[in-house]
């Protein structure tokens, strides 16, 4: 289970690749083992098991999950599982070169850590410009009904029609949907990038972006076709059928393009944890 040899010092990495969650459940499982196993350490190196979690796992580990940020969240992930098991007097030993577990984590993972900070921040601003977009767009059409207003009473000449409800309605949406988003993403770019912002709040912060994101789009071309259906409808009946059946096509698109990256997003900020967790039923 442990190996003391200085050239192995990422054994506990390499137990990681040929079956992680098995060797680390196991562990948890054996419960009048555990202290002894989780206590020993590297004599020469001055290093017990978590500084081991400290250092940055091989390629083949990493490339499990795509991004750096998402690499960077589990390999926090997984630090923080195995620092909540071990005695608290093992978070502030130091090795050979002076670091503490959390130390080397963070020497380990600077670059990891740039890059993610660098992926988050241009996905931020990407979709902030696109939100910022949307809510131009929204704004002014609040203030441009379709059909015109009234010349003596200044109500809009077809707020009695369903269609004119539909508008103000996904008007509404967008607006405040798009503005969520732009707050959302500015959060993300203005952020600290520490290496524990990784973890759940970044994360958390890009899937409510792209959520109202979302939101929003739908919200503009749901505008976009109830618009011309009030405009067209009379002269050409066939134009907003047309329309709607291409805002629903980008729609679909949209979901397409963006729908891998929520999902891989959620799995690896709300389920990942379940892979470091022991099982219900105990060995002993």
């Amino acid at each position: 289970m442990w190996i003391t040899n200085s050239n192995n010092r990422s054994s506990f990495h390499i137990a990681v690749i040929n079956g992680q969650e098995s060797v680390f459940n196991l562990i948890h499982e054996v419960v009048f083992l555990k202290e002894i196993i989780l206590t020993k350490y590297d004599k020469s190196e001055n290093e017990n098991i978590l500084h081991l979690a400290g250092y940055l796992a091989p390629p083949s580990r990493l490339n499990i999950v795509s991004g750096a940020a998402l690499q960077m969240q589990r390999e926090l992930l997984w630090f923080k599982e195995v620092e909540m098991i071990v005695l608290p007097s093992l978070w502030k030993t130091q090795n050979s070169k002076e670091l503490t577990p959390w130390d080397l984590f963070t020497t380990e993972r600077e670059n990891l850590r740039r890059d993610g900070e660098k992926w988050m921040k241009d996905t931020a601003n990407n979709c902030m410009l696109v939100a910022t977009l949307i809510t131009t767009v929204v704004f002014a059409a609040a203030f441009t009904v379709p059909g015109g207003n009234n010349q003596d009473t200044g109500i809009a000449i077809f707020h009695t029609t369903k269609w004119f409800r539909v508008f103000c309605i996904s008007d509404a949406i967008a607006l405040v949907s798009s503005s969520s988003s732009i707050l959302m993403f500015l959060s993300i770019a203005t952020s600290r990038f520490t290496e524990t912002d990784f973890l759940m709040s970044l994360p958390l912060k890009l899937v409510l972006g792209l959520t109202t994101l979302f939101i929003s789009t739908v919200g503009m071309l749901v505008d976009f076709s109830a618009t011309c259906s009030l405009v067209f409808k009379s002269e050409m009946a066939w134009l907003p059928i047309v329309i709607i059946t291409l805002a629903v096509v980008a729609i679909i698109f949209f979901v397409w393009l963006h729908l891998p990256l929520c999902v891989d997003i959620i799995r690896s900020t709300f389920f990942s944890r379940s892979l470091f967790r022991p099982r219900k039923k105990r060995l002993f």
